[in-house]
C-alpha cells in the first residue's frame, strides 16, 4: 500500500498520473491529514475554490487519510533524531542550537514520513530530501 506525499496528490487529483493509476486499486492509495492540509491550503488560494473543494472531497472519498495520533508523533520524534544523527553536525555544541530544516528537510514531509513509517507504506515523494531517508526506521520511498 502506499502513501501519497502533498504533490503526488495533486498529480492524482489533476489525472496527471492515469496511467500509473491503470495499475492499482484505488483502496492501495492513501495519504494523510498533514497532505489533506497543504491540499486545503491550496484549494482557498485557487480562484475556484467551490469547484476545486467539491472535486476534492470526492477524490478523498476514495482513499484512506490517516489521521496524526500519539504513535505518529512517536515515529516522527525518532525519524527526525535519526535524520540528526545521519546529517547533522557531531560536534555537541554545534548540536544544541541545530536545525533539521537547515539540511532541507521541511516539517510537513517529515509528518507525512512519520505517517508512512508507523503504518508501514510506501511513501510515494518527488522530494530529494525524503528520497535521502530511504531505510531510516524503515522508511521506503518511490517516486511515479
Amino acid at each position: 500500500m502506499y502513501l501519497l506525499d502533498t504533490t503526488h496528490c495533486l498529480r492524482l487529483f489533476w489525472g496527471v498520473l492515469e496511467e500509473k493509476l491503470k495499475s492499482f486499486d484505488k483502496i492501495q492509495l492513501s495519504t494523510n491529514v498533514i497532505a489533506r492540509g497543504e491540499l486545503i491550503y491550496g484549494i482557498h488560494k485557487s480562484e475556484r475554490f467551490y469547484e476545486n473543494f467539491i472535486k476534492f472531497e470526492s477524490f478523498l472519498k476514495d482513499i484512506k487519510v490517516y489521521p496524526v495520533d500519539d504513535d505518529t508523533s512517536n515515529s516522527y520524534g525518532k525519524l527526525k533524531n535519526e535524520i540528526v544523527v545521519a546529517f547533522g553536525p557531531k560536534d555537541k555544541n554545534r548540536l544544541r542550537n541545530f536545525k533539521v530544516d537547515s539540511l532541507g528537510f521541511k516539517e510537513n514531509d517529515l509528518w507525512i514520513s512519520a505517517s508512512a513509517i508507523q503504518h508501514n507504506l510506501i511513501l510515494v515523494s518527488a522530494d530529494k530530501h525524503i528520497h535521502q531517508l530511504q531505510g531510516i526506521n524503515g522508511l521506503k520511498v518511490e517516486s511515479w
